[in-house]
């Protein structure tokens, strides 16, 4: 067990390294635009907005394939060229008649979405979606491969990438406008939030060139009783996956339709730059996800795979409490990725962590409906889950704003959570430290209720104060669950 621990810690490095770094590099334009797009703008609220939508509809065009492809490649007795050939001819196929028939109706599409003066923000994120879900596949082949480095260096290409053209909108070009704006006849200082859209379009059309090599599964060619047997498989995933993205962003596409117009919109572009201070924890999440879904999988023969589960279940909730307590303990610098007019929103980002970690328990105890081919039962928890959280937003929104949205993603994943816990340990027993993982929990979240009963001034004494709490946190972990005598470097050390 330990060998394939040491794979699943090395694998999660290596994806981390292209998502927490390239998402942290991306982070860097959240005050970019925050301090460019002003909260009394509205814009960062139509960003918020439009990225929600492409999110659900990159789930919709991928309806469940890469989990798919990863279940298919290691069944015995398929060909697993025939497995991703037919998988990407199947997506392909389905995001090229979207991509076409959203340009054929833009107009109405647009006005329905409420940007009729903007259609090119919808012909933009459209056709960015859809090259999206066919990378998707080509991203979840280099995964099964155990193709990391490639997977990194694509991921960081598009970042940097990215970076480099928003720095050049939105700090070069209107020092070049401002003194030869013969030169930018092209550029609209007012245009701001197109310019991110058409941005995202360029990045991600350049980066597909790197996945000709992938595309040649194509050739693999198309099987047609394959493809329907993995189609029955994966509609369940395709709902469940509908109902958990909703989870995350449902409360973003209906916040404007709950509190419409220019008011709504600057709500909703203070809580979507809050909490990208939050996704921290989806980075780490990411990571994890990417490394240890095909290594499941892939270790679901092994004897002792319930053992594996259950010790990353542990170690997974202690290191993303300890995440949790380093933002929320420095809070003070971590609010400077945000622009100022932003900052009253603040508090929404420990109650989007606690939904984002219980987000990744679910993911956890997701595999025992995958591994038994009852993926009927992630739809069943995931659309109950969905109903919670709208219910808090349409319920709650009105009164308390977007306060209550970060609350319904609380409400919606736990429910997810409990469901899949006890409904799991029916039909796939699993005997998870429930007591230990608890007292982790009880633990953190009264170390960070002291810190906020503490209520000290003056910032450098109040994060010195956090320091020591917070050391508090990681001695308890290493007397409990990580001695210094297992870890290869220090127990050179220590004695």
């Amino acid at each position: 067990m330990a060998k394939e621990l040491k794979t699943l810690v090395k694998d999660t490095a290596l994806y981390g390294l292209s998502s927490i770094v390239g998402r942290f590099l991306n982070y860097l334009l959240v005050p970019l635009y925050t301090i460019k797009i002003t909260a009394e703008s509205g814009g960062y609220g139509v960003v918020t907005n439009v990225y929600a939508y492409t999110a659900l509809l990159m789930v919709m065009l991928t309806f469940g394939m890469e989990t798919t492809l990863f279940r298919f490649s290691t069944k015995e007795g398929e060909d697993a060229h025939k497995v991703y050939g037919t998988v990407l001819r199947l997506v392909t196929g389905v995001a090229m008649v979207f991509a076409i028939l959203c340009l054929v109706f833009n107009a109405p599409i647009s006005a329905l979405m409420g940007y009729a003066d903007h259609p090119e923000y919808i012909a933009c994120m459209t056709t960015v979606v859809a090259i999206d879900a066919v990378q998707s596949i080509m991203f979840a082949h280099l995964r099964q491969q155990h193709r990391p480095l490639k997977f990194m260096a694509l991921k960081l290409g598009y970042i940097i990438m990215s970076i480099a053209l928003n720095l050049f909108i939105f700090l070069v070009a209107p020092l070049i406008h401002a003194s030869h704006p013969e030169w930018m006849g092209w550029y609209d200082p007012d245009y701001s939030v197109g310019y991110i859209f058409i941005i995202n379009l360029i990045c991600t059309s350049s980066i597909t060139l790197g996945f000709i090599p992938e595309l040649k599964g194509l050739a693999y060619g198309f099987d047609r009783q394959l493809a329907s047997r993995m189609l029955r498989y994966a509609m369940p995933i395709l709902i469940l996956g509908i109902a958990g993205i909703l989870n995350q962003v449902a409360d973003k596409i209906t916040y404007l339709f709950i509190m419409p117009g220019t008011e709504g919109e600057v709500q909703l572009g203070i809580y979507g730059a809050c909490s990208k201070i939050a996704m921290i924890m989806a980075m780490l999440l990411q990571a994890f996800r990417y490394a240890y879904e095909p290594f499941v999988f892939n270790q679901s023969r092994n004897k002792e795979n319930n053992v594996m589960y259950a010790t990353t279940m542990k170690y997974f909730v202690i290191f993303t409490l300890l995440a949790f307590l380093v933002v929320v303990f420095y809070m003070d610098l971590f609010k400077l990725l945000v622009g100022r007019t932003y900052w009253e929103g603040l508090r929404v980002v420990p109650i989007v962590m606690m939904a984002e970690i219980f987000m990744g328990i679910y993911f956890n105890l997701s595999f025992w409906y995958k591994l038994n081919d009852k993926t009927y039962w992630g739809a069943i928890m995931s659309i109950i889950a969905c109903v919670v959280l709208l219910a808090v937003n349409i319920i709650f929104v009105p009164r308390y704003g977007y306060v209550a949205c970060a609350w319904g993603g609380v409400a919606g994943y736990g429910t997810a959570m409990l469901l899949s816990y006890f409904i799991g340990q029916h039909y796939h027993p699993i005997r998870y430290d429930v007591k230990g993982i608890l007292i982790y929990f009880a633990l953190a979240l009264t170390l960070y209720g002291i810190s906020q009963w503490l209520s000290i001034e003056n910032q450098w004494l109040r994060m010195s104060a956090n320091t020591l709490l917070l050391l508090l946190f990681v001695a308890y972990i290493v007397k409990r669950d990580l001695p210094l005598r297992q870890i290869p470097f220090v127990k050179r050390f220590v004695k």
